[in-house]
């Protein structure tokens, strides 16, 4: 009889590390000493704000066996870190599901795919970078994030009949879009909040910021073009290699025929489909960024997207339903993930352990030189912001405690915001506490530890960058005005 084979370790799933991050930061509220800080109205930022200098210990909230069951269901409606509800990133998933579902039965995207790649025959890895500069655009002037999630099952296929992985699909799009953020120069949901809370303006600080910016695209679509290129050339190289077929199977559905014979089949209605398809989308950036849209608008503008291409289609009422349907379901996963992901900050909200880390980072900073007590503020912001993923509920949370320090130690406080600004940035390529990171990893069929194993030397890259211009900036910046 052969010898039984050991099983090998199966990293957990997404829900699975999710959840015991709920039972730790539990643990957590049972350790950590509850407090708060006073608060204070502030009709700039419509928000509430701590006051610097007023924690106090109050009586502790330890969370217990029902608080960690029920945390996942109270992170769907809970309004985590002043953004949008859970609930409403989940049901704006489901329903780009369905419209891409409709979309995928008019058999459009395939036949477009087979034509783009006809077309791009030769020149397939200039859409790395030119797709990633489009979504730095959208992180670094708007803070594109839960709006990315719309475009993974359109690149996905995209990349994969291209001759690349799913993976490069999405390091395009979650590392484009994440490092305009973590060099967020006018994001509204960012730089200019954090700049509020601090008492400067957004312009303080710009030119550095666009210089962090630069240097970080080059490298990141330099890091992304290089992985690229060896999957390539040899498949093999690819860290989702195991995933090949079943990644094929999935988001090329139907195997379609990407030659010159299969292009030939892409026809007038495809176009007038591919057209509505590429025009939801733009609506879709013009509503959020001119319009003053959310979640309830976008999902709106999808959901009648596919009502409307199902009846130029003519699919008919049954197969547009059953398409919808199908298609929502695929990203059902995804939307649970969301609310899994927001349980972690109910919890350690609940525990009213939030602000005693947050008065742990207060003093630790006090009596340092400018270039040490900006580094140090850049690495207290990296260890809240796996805490709180939200780049404006960390600013609120954060600045008005964090910039008048800055005044004690002789740094400019734009150089405080941009310290937030970057380690949010750069901890919301990785942290799974973040929505936006796992939803795209669960589209993708990408498991979170080969994410970490395929983006950990960026990171370091990346961090040695923005540590030497934050060090530079107090050498060279002159003394706070």
């Amino acid at each position: 009889m052969p010898s039984a084979e050991k099983p090998r370790f199966r990293f957990p799933s997404a829900f699975t590390i999710l959840f015991a991050l709920i039972i730790l930061v539990a643990a957590l509220t049972w350790i950590v000493p509850a407090g708060q800080y006073e608060r204070v109205a502030s009709e700039a930022l419509g928000k509430d704000v701590p006051v610097a200098g007023s924690y106090a210990l109050t009586d502790a909230n330890p969370q217990g066996f029902f608080d960690v069951i029920l945390a996942p269901i109270a992170g769907f409606y809970d309004p985590v870190a002043y953004t949008a509800n859970a609930i409403d990133v989940s049901l704006f998933v489901l329903i780009i599901g369905g419209f891409i579902g409709v979309v995928t039965a008019t058999g459009a995207i395939d036949a477009g795919i087979a034509r783009a790649m006809i077309r791009l025959k030769g020149r397939e890895n200039w859409m790395i970078p030119f797709l990633m500069a489009l979504f730095a655009l959208g992180g670094t002037t708007y803070g594109m994030a839960e709006e990315t999630l719309a475009f993974y099952v359109l690149l996905i296929p995209v990349m994969i009949a291209a001759k690349y992985d799913a993976l490069t699909a999405v390091a395009v799009i979650l590392l484009g879009a994440g490092v305009g953020v973590l060099g967020s120069t006018i994001n509204a949901f960012s730089t200019v909040i954090a700049s509020d809370a601090a008492g400067v303006t957004f312009a303080d600080g710009l030119v550095l910021r666009l210089v962090i910016l630069a240097v970080c695209w080059v490298v990141t679509v330099a890091f992304v073009m290089r992985y690229a290129a060896r999957v390539r050339a040899d498949p093999a190289k690819s860290l989702v290699y195991d995933k090949k077929s079943e990644n094929e199977a999935h988001f090329l559905a139907a195997t379609p025929d990407h030659s010159e014979a299969g292009a030939a089949t892409f026809t007038g209605l495809h176009k007038i489909v591919l057209v509505l398809f590429a025009l939801t989308f733009g609506v879709m950036i013009w509503g959020v960024s001119v319009g003053g849209w959310w979640m309830a608008e976008m999902s709106g503008l999808f959901l009648a997207a596919a009502i409307v291409v199902g009846v130029i289609a003519r699919l008919g009422e049954g197969k547009l339903v059953e398409s919808f349907v199908n298609g929502a379901r695929d990203l059902l996963g995804v939307a649970l993930i969301i609310g899994l992901a927001r349980g972690i900050v109910v919890v350690m909200d609940a525990g009213l352990i939030t602000d005693t880390i947050l008065h742990a980072a207060e003093t630790s900073v006090a009596g340092l030189s400018q270039t040490a007590f900006i580094l140090v503020i850049y690495w207290i912001e990296v260890g809240l912001s796996f805490f709180v993923p939200s780049t404006s509920g960390l600013a609120v949370l954060s600045m008005p405690i964090l910039a008048p320090v800055a005044d004690f130690a002789g740094v400019k406080r734009e150089l405080v915001v941009t310290a937030f600004a970057t380690a949010s940035g750069m901890v919301n390529l990785i942290t799974p506490t973040s929505a936006v990171v796992m939803g795209g990893l669960a589209i993708g069929r990408v498991p979170y530890e080969r994410w970490l194993r395929f983006v950990w030397p960026l990171l370091v890259a990346l961090t040695l960058i923005v540590m030497a211009a934050l060090a530079m900036a107090t050498v060279f910046g002159g003394p706070p005005t």
